[in-house]
């Protein structure tokens, strides 16, 4: 063995680096402000400054949503009266005789038609108002405003199939509602909403 190789047990020691603090220049703390501190000095975690394109997205479409709630909301109170007009312009008695010769109740049958309808009407009317409620909430709410935004999708998918005769209002419903369930799915939109908040 020689006496310079470096695994030599009999050669000279070894050079170790001093340990930091002695002999390496301090670095400055970085000055106060630069970023957030948590009460041990930490840095606190960071979250998304600017709300995601998915989340707006997501936002977006759930606006729609509701303004479509809104439409059918008008439609179904427009038919309901629709109904009262054609009740009162038969001029019946309340009763009619059909070809088979029962006796109908017009009167009957017209208001529990309409009390079908008017249902519809606050149902939908329900919905569009926590639409609204949801999307303006996007900006500053939390983790409850993407949950509520999943639930309220999923009964959109429902309100979409039952409401596809409505001039294809239906049909932009149940593919909005998909995809808000989908972008408020996703990890980015979760992370705005869990985002801390200073």
């Amino acid at each position: 063995m020689s006496f310079g190789q470096p695994n030599n047990p009999y050669g000279p020691p070894q050079q170790q680096p001093p340990a930091p603090g002695y002999g390496y220049p301090q670095q400055a703390p970085p000055p106060y402000g630069a970023y957030p501190q948590a009460p041990g000095g930490y840095p606190m975690p960071q979250g998304p400054v600017a709300m995601p394109g998915l989340t707006k997205a997501a936002n977006v479409l759930l606006l729609v949503i509701a303004v479509i709630h809104v439409i059918v909301a008008g439609f179904f109170a427009y038919a309901a009266n629709k109904i009262s007009d054609a009740v009162r312009d038969a001029g019946t008695n309340g009763t009619v005789t059909t070809a088979r010769g029962d006796t109908v109740d017009v009167d009957t049958i017209a208001d529990v038609s309409k009390g079908v309808i008017s249902f519809f009407v606050a149902l939908a009317a329900i919905f569009a108002i926590i639409g609204f409620v949801l999307a303006l909430r996007y900006a500053k709410g939390r983790n409850g405003v993407r949950v509520g935004s999943i639930v309220y999708a999923s009964f959109g998918i429902i309100s979409g199939i039952f409401t596809l005769g409505v001039y294809g209002l239906g049909l932009i419903t149940f593919v909005g509602s998909i995809l808000v369930i989908v972008f408020a799915a996703k990890r980015t939109s979760a992370e705005w909403f869990q985002r801390p908040r200073y």
